[in-house]
């Protein structure tokens, strides 16, 4: 879809924020809470950013974006060429990270993660649900939509890394006091996300009940790759994927194009079936039963654990 940004605001520092409209003004798609939209960049990149205003705005999309001091493009693209006026390209909302009926939510974002669960807090309050929201921060400057979040009132609990110890959030003792029942969703760095999903599980937790969604991976030790074949099931052909370049790259060579978007295995974009072989699975995007199954991986960052991979393209 061609959209105008018809907003520009800075929503905290590094964080922008972007209102998305039809260059027409007609309705947009509607969306649920937790969804995204892929955005088509100036530089040819294609990245994810969540939806964050309400699920009840039908004109309207917003999405925030931290500059990352370590983009590899994206997010520095959009703050230095993306303007207000300006008409880009995006998808329709995709939701892999749906808020799902429960007696209690508890919602923990961090720092930029604040976006998918800004729309689930509000879409909880709308119906009158009960839920609490702690936003971690590392000080009041870096906190985005902090009028917003206020709204919520004495169900949220803001925490800054530089503020009293009073004040930081006791993940253990905020587990202990949900009722039975609860959901949780937490977004964020990946460090914070690896904390929060492992101090729930060392609680008990089980893990239908913690939802989850990264926004970026952590760097892959790859020093240890290798070469291995790839066979296409429709054509027989095999394809050498060498020690230092991804599936994906390697095939776009030999003209066999897998949509892709993140390419970091966040996103899910570009799922593949294997039908032969054993993946090593480097995505955050796949359950670990999904990824013991071993039928389906990311090409864009996931490899072979053996010699070769049959893949259902």
């Amino acid at each position: 879809m061609q959209v105008k940004v018809q907003r520009r605001l800075a929503q905290a520092e590094g964080i922008d924020s972007f209102e998305l409209v039809r260059v027409d003004g007609s309705p947009l798609p509607p969306f649920s809470a937790g969804s995204h939209i892929d955005v088509h960049l100036p530089n040819g990149m294609v990245r994810q950013y969540s939806l964050c205003n309400d699920q009840a705005e039908q004109h309207l999309y917003r999405i925030a974006v931290l500059r990352d001091p370590a983009s590899r493009g994206g997010s520095v693209c959009m703050h230095e060429q993306i303007k207000e006026g300006d008409v880009i390209t995006i998808s329709e909302p995709r939701n892999h990270f749906p808020l799902e009926h429960a007696p209690h939510t508890l919602l923990l974002a961090g720092g930029i993660g604040i976006t998918p669960l800004l729309c689930m807090a509000q879409r909880l309050q709308t119906t009158g649900a009960s839920f609490e929201l702690h936003y971690s921060t590392r000080s009041p400057q870096r906190t985005a939509f902090r009028d917003e979040v206020a709204n919520f009132g004495d169900r949220t609990r803001l925490h800054f890394d530089d503020g009293d110890a009073a004040q930081k959030l006791d993940l253990p003792g905020v587990l202990a006091a949900q009722p039975a029942g609860t959901r949780l969703y937490v977004c964020g760095p990946t460090g914070f996300i690896d904390f929060v999903v492992q101090t729930a599980k060392s609680k008990g937790w089980p893990a239908d009940r913690i939802h989850l969604e990264y926004f970026g991976a952590a760097p892959q030790d790859t020093s240890g790759d290798k070469e291995f074949q790839v066979r296409l099931a429709s054509s027989g052909k095999t394809y050498t994927i060498p020690a230092d370049t991804s599936v994906t790259d390697a095939l776009r060579e030999h003209g066999v194009e897998i949509l892709v978007s993140c390419e970091q295995g966040v996103c899910g974009t570009c799922l593949t079936r294997v039908l032969e072989g054993e993946c090593d699975h480097r995505d955050l995007y796949l359950t670990d039963e999904e990824k013991a199954a071993n039928d389906q991986f990311t090409p864009c960052c996931s490899r072979a654990k053996g010699p070769l991979l049959v893949l259902d393209l």
